[in-house]
């Protein structure tokens, strides 16, 4: 076995491969940039070695830095993460000239699979099915817009070397490919060093599956079930799930056999994942096709670990001492049910935009009372008191454990944060990857829902709000999936999930109780409250559009003259409410002090509550509204980013619609377009200017 390992990569998988590492007895060796000198990852190994600046090209990129860490540090094996160096054939055979044990597959097979084109085009050889497209080099637009035509839209472009959702763009029309061909190459090469670029049909109403493929030296090959991966947004996977509810016994075996005898074809060892596409309207989901092989451990393996009780890190580590696998395929079962949520660095209600900034808070949900405990040297504990849920354990002796008569949820906290650290625009916006499992698909679904209200996060915006509306959305919990989902169910952005009459009622209680603790600490400070002795028990609470008449007793609490059973406890200062409800069930609520009331952030959706004692409340009528002002004239940066080309001068006339700039952020380039038609009266910044969030680009007249 290895004695020290070196994780060529930082945030949450380099905390993850960490934890692993120190349960087994290896000593670890962390790389950083001058943006994460203090991240956890670098605090977390014993060792850690300072790689350059910020960029990514300047330091996780550079592989020669790295082998030379590895090198000082007596690293005798390199664990490559995900993203960054972990599918460049290149950095695989120098690991091996330099004598260092690569914890992956062999070059061969990451240059076989790593390259989209090549692999399909080896798939298709193999006789296994691949999406109709076109598989050669493509020169310019002129030529993409020829051969879209000739396989009829709609159509994705692909960056060849691109994975992680980066280096795609799906195109309906001429214009749609014209506009996005030459932004497809050029994040290609910004992600990926490559740029070029493949075209092949999209298939409408698609479900993203994919299969979980392990191997050792020695030529054993095993499938460990599938991941159910539809739910995703510009391409980019935001929940994933394991099993899938759409996958039969019989699909299953189809496709673990067909991942394993293309993974055998390229001599593969090592974890990797055999992407699929299956057709939503094939009720029979016998007509699958090959995507790609991604020859690395993925961003959502710890739902394949939860239901197999294999811990995907540590196995990679012993097949790269080479020792073989200690199980075959029938002893890999399914063992309840798993759901992983991306937590990311961005705001749902702009549309999704890219969020940056200092973790002001950052306190992860409490894990449930079914986790596993921690095991002797590894996990449990972390630099800043965050703690996390070990991943599954295999015993070598034998097959994965058996965890018969476990059926209380639990929730695992995979991430690479911590309270008080930046999120920076250098790098992937996920801030934490938190998982459930639970014995069901519907009791897994309920602990994230339940773990989402509770996780507190503050500083960058966050899309917390928009995973709880989609655990709640009943097209999810029935498992009607397509990769379409989120934008056929939410056509127009997301403004917040529905809330009930009877959570705007119980929120309107947790208002007024709150308003009265603030009231009673005023009563204490000398003055506040006048010769009032005691605190206002009447209240009226707004919510949206609706008024509340809220009574607060020490014995009860009355909403709109009716009772209401709920237990509350909250002191001013408290940034989380945990109420008791009727049927034991609990309703975890974030609440923050506002002008005239809080806003309670809940179930997916934050609700502004104005709370008034009863006998103020009629005044507040008589108010004068204070109107926004009129921005639409402005050309505003929708986040913080780098303006990478700007289309328009000063004087130029422009249509609604029209492309006026072009924004990168979070390794994204995105377009910005004129509201409507009009006149550029000046322009604000220049190509290449670093932008503030709300910064003027342009002015329209």
């Amino acid at each position: 076995m290895f004695k020290k390992i070196l994780v060529a990569n930082r945030g949450e998988i380099a905390c993850r491969v960490f934890r692993t590492a120190k349960r087994m007895g290896i000593k670890t060796v962390a790389v950083y940039s001058d943006a994460d000198a203090r991240a956890p990852h670098v605090l977390m190994a014993d060792e850690a070695v300072r790689l350059g600046p910020a960029p990514a090209a300047e330091s996780y990129l550079k592989a020669e830095l790295i082998l030379l860490a590895a090198k000082e540090t007596g690293a005798d094996c390199i664990h490559p993460g995900y993203g960054f160096l972990s599918e460049r054939e290149s950095f695989a055979r120098a690991c091996a000239e330099a004598g260092i044990a690569f914890v992956g597959p062999p070059p061969n097979a990451i240059a076989a699979m790593g390259d989209k084109i090549e692999s399909k085009k080896l798939a298709k050889q193999a006789g296994v099915n691949v999406v109709p497209g076109y598989l050669g080099e493509i020169a310019d637009t002129d030529e993409a817009v020829r051969i879209a035509g000739e396989i009829g839209y709609p159509v994705m472009m692909k960056a060849s070397a691109g994975g992680g959702g980066k280096g795609m763009r799906l195109a309906w029309s001429e214009q749609d490919v014209r506009e996005g061909f030459e932004a497809t190459k050029r994040e290609g090469l910004a992600s990926f060093g490559d740029d070029r670029v493949f075209i092949e049909k999209f298939i409408e109403s698609p479900r993203h599956i994919e299969i979980q493929v392990l191997g050792d030296q020695h030529g054993n090959i095993v499938y460990l079930n599938e991941r159910e991966c539809s739910v995703q947004r510009r391409h980019q996977k935001v929940v994933e799930e394991a099993p899938s509810p759409f996958v039969t016994p019989k699909m299953r075996a189809a496709m673990g056999e067909q991942a394993v005898a293309l993974a055998r074809a390229v001599g593969y060892y090592s974890a990797g994942t055999v992407e699929l596409i299956v057709s939503g309207a094939d009720t029979t989901g016998e007509s699958f096709y090959f995507l790609e092989m991604n020859t690395r451990l993925q961003v959502e393996h710890p739902v394949t670990e939860e239901i197999t009780g294999l811990d995907l890190v540590e196995q990679m580590i012993r097949v790269a001492a080479g020792e073989p696998l200690a199980f075959g395929q029938s002893d890999v079962g399914i063992d309840g049910w798993s759901i992983e949520n991306r937590v990311y660095a961005e705001d749902p209600y702009r549309g999704f935009l890219p969020s940056i900034g200092r973790l002001v808070r950052y306190n992860p949900p409490r894990h449930g009372e079914g986790d596993r405990p921690a095991q002797p040297g590894g996990g449990g504990g972390f630099p800043h008191g965050t703690t996390y849920a070990e991943p599954p354990l295999h015993h070598p002796s034998g097959g994965p454990p058996p965890r018969a008569g476990e059926d209380s949820p639990r929730t695992r906290v995979d991430d690479g944060v911590a309270e008080g650290g930046e999120v920076s625009m250098f790098y992937d916006p996920m801030i934490a990857k938190l998982i459930t499992w639970a014995p069901t698909r519907e009791a897994a679904i309920d602990a994230q829902v339940a773990a989402l209200d509770a996780f507190e996060i503050e500083g960058p915006g966050t899309n917390i709000d928009f995973l709880s509306a989609l655990m709640q959305h009943p097209r999810f919990r029935e498992g009607r999936l397509t990769t379409g989902f989120i934008a056929e169910e939410y056509p127009d952005g997301f403004h917040g999930a529905p809330a009930s009459s009877g959570l705007l009622r119980e929120l309107a209680a947790i208002a007024a109780f709150a308003a009265t603790a603030h009231a009673d600490r005023a009563r204490r400070i000398d003055g506040q409250l006048g010769h009032r002795l005691h605190p206002p028990a009447d209240w009226v609470v707004r919510i949206g559009e609706a008024d509340h008449a809220v009574h607060v007793s020490p014995d009860a609490i009355t909403v709109d003259g009716t009772p209401l059973d709920i237990g509350v406890e909250y002191t001013p200062g408290d940034r989380l409410i945990e109420a008791e409800l009727a049927d034991e069930r609990v309703l975890s609520v974030r609440i923050a002090p506002t002008r005239a009331g809080f806003r309670l952030t809940t179930r997916g959706a934050s609700h502004v509550a104005r709370v008034l004692p009863a006998h103020v409340a009629p005044y507040a009528a008589h108010l004068l509204e204070k109107v926004p002002p009129d921005l639409s004239r402005f050309l505003i940066a929708p986040m913080p980013g780098l303006l990478v080309r700007l289309d328009v001068a000063a004087g130029d006339a422009v249509e609604a619609g029209q492309p006026l700039a072009v924004v990168e952020a979070m390794k994204m380039e995105n377009i910005l377009r004129a509201e409507k038609a009009g006149r550029v009266k000046s322009v604000a910044a220049a190509a290449g200017d670093s932008l503030a969030v709300d910064q003027v680009i342009l002015e329209m007249e």
